[in-house]
């Protein structure tokens, strides 16, 4: 039998695993567009859970699933992680009232879990983290009728989930031909591996450091130690330098360090068997270099005069604080109770498009997009902060909606729709059709009306190699999407926005909008519509908007 500390400590591995190898589980996803990639969204939507359980001590086995339940709820980012979050919300509910655990209940839980995820995906695509976690249970029911034992079903869930996961390449033909298995089938797997790690052996996997963040910590410590030493300045020049050890040279490091102490303070030295790291505030930098030499080669030098350092950040320092205290700070969301029957909040990125959302009638516009999925949680809070009966939900983006429909069940003094829109045109269309003196209802059909007439242009960048769609994409290419349909590779985004935007024109066309991003200048924005004027009807209206969204360089809507 499980019981709720093993549990617990199961889940925390788990969610250890897929931390710590989030980036190899972004690396499958096959599109090469910078998204809120699949292991990043699994990881912060486990991340949820390690705050709920970090400091739980609750031996019931059914309290910690429910309490890891309900934070991978509000945390659940993406699709990937609002399935994840499923599967542990029907777990959760199979272990109910329960202190300890058999094989056969882990069994019948995870088939609830499997059971909720496939009813909320419209149409389940086999070949995805649905499949994995099917088989996974598959076998694990089979394993619990003929043992009970916890650690025996489990393994026949890793192994279960192992093996479908090599099979989702022959389920769906585009991870075939990418040479790729599910990226979510991949993560879940992590998942389950970590658990297994409590349940059959005791050991809680943890969150190991990158070869990168290990020397970021070194260096960040180093600093922290130097900076100890800097609240007074009584020496000029703060000198840092590493040595390469010469192996014939058998002084001792310390003799360094008792040298520099002679002609300086705040002395550091660091040393191993191949190099000495060394920090001394002097007045005679060139002195402690060439008592350096004698114990090596120097590899790097680095010099700086503090006193007009000193100087510089306090001048900074006063520009800061003037700035801080004119610009208007962040507010807190904070629930209000429903007074008006109609509401509406948007998921954009980039200020302009903030901006742009708030004109046009919504209460609250929560930050999100491609790269950053908002989790449930945050839109459930721009939900509660708008004070209508019926509060509309614009999506803005496929990877969200999932998301935002976990919260449609969290909220009980007003009625939550989600208006599945696609992308930020689309978003901005349905916005713009709506009739104050209209019916909500009637509302949410011409919103869906207009948002169905709007085609999307996207100009972005790969985020690493890719084959897709016939095309051979390389890291840094900038790509013209339509519709989400890869059409135009090229090297310069200026080009690529008109050339896409004019394959778009068509006998019916009547608006062009463009919307540019923060990478995008307001000199290279206006070039762009001057070429895309050059080449269309003068009866097309065409506007140019500063978005200030990330990673897009532009989106274009064309009505």
């Amino acid at each position: 039998m499980i019981n709720g500390i093993t549990l617990r400590d199961a889940i925390l591995s788990g969610a250890n695993n897929i931390c710590k190898n989030k980036k190899s589980v972004d690396e499958l996803n096959i599109f090469p567009v910078p998204d809120g990639d699949t292991g990043t969204n699994m990881s912060m939507t486990m991340t949820a859970a390690i705050q709920a359980l970090e400091k739980e001590e609750d031996t019931s086995a059914g309290q910690v699933a429910k309490k890891a339940a309900s934070a991978m709820l509000r945390g659940a980012r993406g699709n990937s992680g609002v399935i994840l979050s499923l599967l542990f919300r029907g777990f959760s509910k199979g272990l109910q009232d329960k202190d300890e655990v058999s094989g056969v209940e882990l069994s019948e839980a995870l088939g609830l879990g499997v059971d909720a995820a496939y009813k909320a995906v419209m149409t389940p695509t086999e070949g995805t983290i649905l499949t994995v976690a099917r088989v996974a249970y598959e076998k694990a029911r089979a394993a619990a009728a003929i043992d009970s034992d916890p650690v025996y079903v489990w393994s026949a869930v890793c192994m279960g989930a192992s093996a479908a996961l090599e099979e989702t390449p022959e389920l769906l033909p585009v991870l075939k031909k990418a040479g790729v298995v599910d990226a979510g089938g991949q993560g879940l797997c992590l998942i389950f591996e970590g658990m297994m790690s409590v349940l059959r052996d005791g050991v809680m996997i943890q969150m190991e450091k990158s070869e990168e963040e290990k020397a970021d910590e070194t260096a960040e410590f180093f600093r922290n130690v130097a900076a100890e030493f800097d609240s007074e300045i009584n020496f000029t020049y703060c000198t840092e330098f590493i040595v390469g050890r010469d192996p014939e040279v058998t002084r001792d490091p310390l003799e360094l360090r008792a040298y520099l102490e002679t002609i300086g303070d705040c002395v550091v030295v660091v040393d191993d068997e191949e190099i000495i790291k060394v920090h001394v505030h002097t007045e005679n930098p060139g002195n402690a270099l060439q008592e350096a030499l004698t114990f090596g080669q120097l590899l790097t030098v680095k010099i700086e005069n503090m006193k007009e350092q000193h100087r510089k950040a306090a001048e900074a320092n006063e520009e800061a604080k003037a700035a801080a205290s004119a610009k208007p700070q962040p507010v807190q969301l904070e629930r209000v109770e429903p007074t008006e029957e109609l509401g509406f909040v948007a998921v954009a990125a980039g200020e302009g498009l903030h901006t742009l959302f708030t004109d046009l009638g919504c209460s609250h516009v929560v930050s999100g997009g491609q790269t950053m999925n908002p989790s449930t949680e945050d839109i459930l809070a721009a939900v509660l902060a708008t004070p209508a009966k019926k509060v509309f939900v614009l999506t803005n983006n496929k990877n969200i909606i999932m998301a935002a429909e976990q919260t449609i069940p969290l909220v009980t003094d007003r009625e939550v729709v989600v208006l599945p829109t696609r992308t930020i045109p689309q978003g901005l269309s349905a916005m713009l059709a709506v009739d104050p003196d209209a019916q909500p209802e009637e509302n949410r059909q011409l919103m869906m009306d207009a948002a169905g007439t709007v085609a999307t242009g996207l100009v972005t960048f790969a985020a690493r190699d890719s084959e897709f769609g016939g095309h051979r994409i390389r890291q840094g290419d900038i790509m013209g999407l339509r519709n989400g349909k890869l059409d135009y590779i090229e090297k310069d985004p200026i080009h690529t926005c008109s050339k896409l935007t004019r394959s778009m024109v068509n006998k019916n066309t009547s608006f062009i909008t463009i919307i540019y991003g923060s990478e995008i200048t307001e000199a290279q924005a206006e070039d762009a519509c001057r070429r895309i004027r050059s080449k269309i009807s003068d009866d097309i209206e065409v506007t140019l908007i500063n978005g200030g969204q990330p990673v897009y360089y532009f989106i274009i809507s064309v009505e």
